[in-house]
């Protein structure tokens, strides 16, 4: 899911605030000082700001989501390497990790990861139709 744009645009990430492991995760990024140039959306709280960005719901609740500041989204692995982009210090992990060509293995175990999450919220009951998660 690519949008591209010549124009520098301000960087997007979707997360789902429902998850409390994803929420821990997030608030942890937040608390740093640049999180302000980043857009923060919860898509559990906010779906319809999903659609606005082209991308359907159940897409972003199965993996995660940024949007570089270049208009593309990144997905899963490459999501995380863009988030990290962001921050001093984790900038070194994300240069790192592409340099070395380790996205594609990190992104199927990131993956395998996001299948069980969303499986495992459907069967605990936090899981509904009307929110976007499938199982």
């Amino acid at each position: 899911m690519q949008n591209k744009s010549t124009e520098k645009q301000r960087p997007v990430v979707l997360f789902d605030g429902g998850c409390p492991m994803c929420s821990r995760e997030i608030a942890y990024y937040r608390k740093k000082e640049a999180s302000d140039a980043l857009q923060w959306v919860d898509i559990s709280r906010e779906p319809d700001m999903v659609s606005g960005f082209g991308i359907m719901h159940a897409d972003a609740m199965q993996r995660f989501h940024v949007r570089d500041k270049h208009g593309d989204w990144q997905t899963g692995a490459w999501a995380f390497a863009e988030l990290w982009s962001h921050f001093p210090g984790w900038r070194l992990l994300a240069g790192f990790i592409r340099r070395c060509g380790l996205l594609p293995l990190i992104d199927r175990v990131y993956d395998s990861f996001a299948r069980w999450r969303l499986k495992r919220e459907c069967a605990d009951g936090t899981c509904s139709t009307t929110s976007g998660r499938q199982p």
